[in-house]
């Protein structure tokens, strides 16, 4: 199954999505839906139709209670940032001001000139956990998603502490569905472009803690409830460690897609703020 959030005016519809036709399921947004415990109805829900290639995509989970991200979590970007393999896994918040839609425009802050790109697989909860066995951590993932942790690489590495350049309002393209985890197909991958040039390509089994890993390391510390989400973390490639460094400049376009899920497709702007 693949589920979306719509933006109908000033409200949200989740919706089932269906080849290129997109069935409200009577929830406000898919983190509604979860939290209701709604998943079985959503599969066989009729409501109003809309189209996918048109229709305005909000973030697939708008209000995450938690966004959890994970840091140096694929081997070859660990590799290229030269750093050793983690014995736990590097854990950061997100808040959800930082989401944007699958189609938003990237706001690039005046405060930073470091702007770098992090494809990631987002996994979403389905099921309040806390302490999971493995078998319960598995069991709790409703599904899977596509995000793009924009980092403030300036602002990250002011202090050891990386809070600061990850969670700017409007940058975290988050979408453009939830898939169950049959959608997503054997050694599928995780890609990143930039301007049509190919800046990261990685099977997403190359995660050092997968996704039911983290479930139950997280869900030791606290509890997981449904519509929470794990940004699982991002692999080589990012413009930080490129020599020169890369980063991303006003009207670039930076498309992560994985496969079985889709693609976030969103262009970097200036932010305009107030003068």
């Amino acid at each position: 199954m693949r589920l979306a959030t719509i933006r109908l005016g000033d409200q949200t519809a989740a919706v089932r999505v269906e080849g290129t036709t997109a069935i409200e399921t009577g929830f406000a947004d898919v983190g509604a839906l979860l939290r209701a415990g709604g998943l079985e109805a959503a599969a066989t829900a009729d409501g109003a139709r809309h189209d996918v290639d048109t229709v305005d995509l909000a973030p697939v989970v708008p209000n995450p209670g938690k966004i959890v991200c994970v840091g140096l979590n694929y081997r070859n970007h660990i590799l290229e940032m030269g750093r050793e393999l983690p014995e736990h896994p590097t854990l950061f918040a997100k808040y959800p001001e930082a989401l944007i839609g699958p189609r938003d425009e990237i706001q690039l802050p005046p405060e930073s000139d470091q702007v770098d790109w992090e494809g990631e697989l987002a996994v979403v909860i389905g099921k309040r956990v806390r302490r999971a066995s493995a078998e319960e951590a598995k069991a709790a993932i409703a599904g899977y998603s596509v995000l793009n942790d924009v980092t403030m690489r300036d602002y990250q590495y002011r202090t050891l502490q990386w809070l600061q350049g990850k969670t700017w309002e409007n940058t975290t393209p988050f979408g453009p569905v939830l898939v169950t985890e049959d959608e997503i197909p054997a050694a599928a991958q995780l890609v990143t472009t930039l301007d049509g040039e190919e800046v990261q390509r990685t099977p997403i089994d190359d995660l050092v803690f997968d996704a039911a890993a983290l479930v139950r390391y997280i869900s030791t510390i606290v509890t997981l409830q449904p519509g929470d989400v794990i940004a699982t973390g991002t692999p080589g490639g990012v413009g930080h460690a490129r020599k020169p460094a890369r980063y991303l400049a006003p009207g670039q376009k930076l498309t992560t897609s994985v496969d079985g899920i889709g693609e976030l497709v969103n262009v970097a702007v200036q932010e305009k703020t107030a003068v």
